[in-house]
This record gives structure tokens, C-alpha cells and sequence, in this order.
């Protein structure tokens, strides 16, 4: 489910509904089991009655006339016209028995619904006869099509049993009304509860909607922090990251806005020479101004290539645009392959370039090869720029068993000590260098992502060292 109220609300009317399942039955049983408790109080209490009024002193015709008018009573309720007598009746009254008989199993009196079968049955279930005090009781016996619940009464003095039963079909029968009355309120009150619950959980949800309103409405261009009060404790943790999402991201634009305005301003100088060039070459009547022109040109669109690079990597390490892939890389190998490749610059100025190992143990790190390679370049490029011809440039890998570090040497100007902090800022440039003034920051950047160190120092061959702390 999508919608935080519709499973709220499922989550709650699955909890009701179960309790209130629970509760019902547990309901029902009780109340079924005080009712069977209840009809077999009545039992027992009206077969001590009929003890008291069936006695010894009661003359055979006075029997005969209780007996008649128990069976007219009978032949009322049976008649067409007998519905006066109903009235004053109930239903009920034919699924109640009671039987009298003396100790030689002679039937004395009986209600107008009882059958002899009754106590014929008892004494079928317990075969030793009326001398079986096991009579005396409760029983459940099976006359078709129906079940009675039986109380057996013995009184010693009058020497008289008394049978009173009921059909096992009453009891279920109020039972289940009960059950049924107690549970058409919850059957009904459910969805009148689940329509309360939908509204409590609405007014609960009010502040997260008036968020989500706040939100839609605000302007896409408006980055400053959200501000919704009072506040619930829960959404505090929602609000205070929607904040810091907001701030990195005016901090990410304003960061871009920097670097475009900056390298517009870097590249505009550039761009305004290779235009100079092209056109004293095309207007230069001599070809030996022509040929100066073009390689003045060809000078111009090597220093914008180099500073169009030095952007392009800048911004592929910043922080919402990098995505480092770790994997374990042996750094020797690493930099001899890079220093391969760079070779030719060194050559060009007829520079030597040397790379030395030392330190215990091998040289694996964890590390980002395309971020690792930017590093390399852009240091050995710095010092192949700022080192005269013919100078001396050395990278030199140490190891430890926490780290490793490399020293990049060579015997250019160096740098002042005062400035050996300013150099790491975007489009700084000390000296009369051909770059943008970006690779020093694009280096601390790659070290940053690596968890290293940078700083620079006095080089032994007389310029600049910029020594690197990589972690394993």
C-alpha cells in the first residue's frame, strides 16, 4: 500500500476486528457456560420443588386431577383456538419435561411434553436399576431425534423419583441469541469505527499533509530551509534532513556557479589569444610571420586544452558527480604504468623522470583507479611545467603497514612557505605557469575522497615536494 492512512488503517481495523473476534468468542463461551449452569440450577430447583408437592399424604385422586389438568393444558395449546392460552405460555414450554414415579418404576405424574420413554432411557444407562445411587443426577440421554439434559432426584423419605429434563436444543438455541446479540453491534459498529478511525488517522496525518503542501507549493528556485510550526516529534528527524538535503544542494550550485564563472573568466583570456593568433596568421604577409602566428596558435590551443582538462576533472570530482569504485590496486605497478605514459612530457624538456620504492611489505591499497590516475597526472605535470629543461623530476613510494605515501620531488622554483596553503585554491597560480591554476586543488580533492593527507615541503633536489598519505 501506498497511502500511509490506507495501511494505518488496515493495519488497525485487522488488529479491532481480531481482538473483537477474540473477545466475542471468549464471550460466548462464557456466557453459553453461565447458561448451562443457570438451566441446571433450574433443574435441580424444580425437582425439589416437585419433591415438596408430590408427597406420600397426596391421595391417588388428587394426582389424577393435577394430572388432568396438566393434560388439558396440553390440549389448549393444541387447539385452533387456543391462542389465548399461548399467550399466556411460551414457546418453550413443550421442550420442558419433568416425570414423578415411585420406587417400582410406576409413573405417578408428568408434564403434558414428557413421555414415558424418559425414565426408561435413565435406567437403560444405568442397568443395575432404581437401587443405583449413580441415578441421582445429571445425565444426557438421546431420545430421537433430540438430546435432554436430565436431573434425576431421589427422595428417600416420600420414596419417590423425580425426573426433570430439558432439549439440549434450548440451551443452544439462547446461546446462539446471545452470541448473536452481543455480536450484530460489533457487525454494525465496524464500519462506523472504521469511518472514526479514518478520520482520527486524518487528523493525525494533518501535519505531514500541511508539509507535503508546503513542499508542492513552494518555487523550484527557492532553496532556503523549510519552516513548518509546531513541529510533531516525528517528522522533526523528516524536516531536519529535508534541510540539510536543501543546504548541500545551495552549496553544490553555488560551488558550480563558481567554477562556471571562474573557468568563463580563465577561458575568455585564452580564447581572446587563439583568435589574435588566427588572425595575425591570416594576415601576415610574410611566412615567416605566418609560420611564428601558427605555432603562437598552436601554443594557445595546447594551454586551453590543458585548462579544459583540468575543469573536466575538477568536476568529475566533485562530490555529487564522483562515484568511487574500490578495488584493491598494487600502487607500484600503478605508477610505473602512468609515469609510462607521461614519459614523453618529460622527454620533451629533456627532464628525467625516476620512480623509487621502499619501505617493508607490498604496496596493495584500496583505491579508485580513475580518480588515483587523475592524482598521478596532474602532479607529475605540475612538476614536468615548473621545472626548467634538463631538471630532475622523482616520485618515490614509501610503505608502512597503516599506509603509503609518495613523494613527488623535482628541482623547480619551489614554493614559498606563505603560500603553500593558498595554492590548493581554485585558479591560484604562482609564477608564470601555463595552467589554470587547478591542479593542486583537483590533487587535494582525489587525496579528500581517499581519506588521505597532502602537504607540501622542501624538495632535496632544491624545488617544491608534495608528499601524499594514502591509507591502505
Amino acid at each position: 500500500m501506498r497511502s500511509i492512512r490506507a495501511r494505518t488503517l488496515f493495519l488497525v481495523l485487522g488488529v479491532l476486528t481480531l481482538s473483537l473476534s477474540l473477545i466475542s468468542y471468549k464471550s460466548y463461551r462464557d456466557a453459553q457456560h453461565e447458561i448451562e449452569e443457570l438451566f441446571d440450577a433450574q433443574l435441580a430447583q424444580t425437582a425439589r420443588l416437585l419433591a415438596g408437592l408430590v408427597g406420600r399424604e397426596m391421595l391417588e385422586r388428587e394426582r389424577g386431577e393435577v394430572q388432568a389438568m396438566l393434560d388439558e393444558a396440553l390440549a389448549l395449546q393444541t387447539l385452533p383456538g387456543g391462542h389465548g392460552a399461548l399467550s399466556l405460555g411460551h414457546r418453550y414450554e413443550g421442550k420442558l419435561a419433568f416425570q414423578v414415579f415411585d420406587e417400582q418404576g410406576r409413573l405417578l405424574l408428568h408434564s403434558a411434553s414428557a413421555a414415558h420413554t424418559l425414565f426408561s432411557r435413565l435406567l437403560a444407562e444405568v442397568p443395575a436399576g432404581l437401587a443405583d445411587e449413580r441415578l441421582i443426577g445429571y445425565h444426557l440421554l438421546e431420545l430421537e431425534p433430540f438430546r435432554w439434559r436430565v436431573f434425576a432426584l431421589h427422595d428417600r423419605v416420600d420414596r419417590r423419583w423425580i425426573l426433570v429434563g430439558e432439549r439440549e436444543d434450548v440451551r443452544g438455541e439462547l446461546a446462539g441469541k446471545i452470541a448473536k446479540r452481543s455480536l450484530l453491534p460489533d457487525l454494525f459498529g465496524l464500519p462506523l469505527l472504521a469511518l472514526l478511525v479514518w478520520l482520527a488517522i486524518g487528523c493525525g496525518l494533518r501535519p505531514l499533509e500541511r508539509m507535503v503542501g508546503l513542499i508542492r507549493a513552494r518555487d523550484p528556485n527557492n532553496l532556503a530551509p523549510l519552516l513548518l510550526a509546531p513541529l510533531p516529534r516525528e517528522l522533526e528527524p523528516v524536516m531536519a534532513a529535508l534541510n540539510r538535503l536543501l543546504l548541500q544542494l545551495t552549496q553544490l550550485l553555488e560551488r558550480e556557479r563558481q567554477l562556471l564563472a571562474a573557468a568563463a573568466h580563465e577561458l575568455r583570456t585564452p580564447l581572446a589569444v587563439l583568435r589574435i593568433h588566427a588572425q595575425n596568421a591570416l594576415e601576415a604577409p610574410d611566412p615567416a610571420d605566418r609560420d611564428e602566428a601558427l605555432r603562437q596558435l598552436g601554443g594557445g590551443v595546447e594551454r586551453a586544452t590543458r585548462v579544459v582538462g583540468q575543469l573536466l576533472a575538477l568536476a568529475r570530482l566533485e562530490p555529487a558527480a564522483v562515484q568511487l569504485n574500490m578495488t584493491r590496486l598494487d600502487l607500484a605497478a600503478f605508477l610505473r604504468n602512468e609515469l609510462a605514459e607521461l614519459a614523453p612530457l618529460a622527454l620533451a624538456r629533456e627532464q628525467e623522470l625516476t620512480l623509487e620504492t621502499s619501505g617493508a611489505g607490498g604496496y596493495e591499497l584500496r583505491g579508485d583507479a580513475p580518480s588515483l590516475a587523475i592524482l598521478v597526472q596532474n602532479l607529475v605535470a605540475n612538476a614536468v611545467q615548473y621545472t626548467p629543461e634538463g631538471g630532475c623530476i622523482r616520485l618515490l613510494l614509501e610503505a608502512d603497514a597503516d599506509s603509503l605515501r609518495l613523494r613527488v620531488q623535482d628541482s623547480g622554483p619551489g614554493i614559498a612557505p606563505a603560500l603553500r596553503e593558498k595554492v590548493f585554491e581554485r585558479f591560484f597560480r604562482e609564477g608564470a605557469g601555463q595552467g589554470a591554476g587547478l591542479g593542486l586543488s583537483i590533487v587535494r580533492r582525489a587525496v579528500e575522497l581517499h581519506g588521505g593527507e597532502i602537504a607540501l615541503g622542501e624538495s632535496p633536489l632544491g624545488g617544491l615536494e608534495v608528499s601524499v598519505r594514502l591509507p591502505r
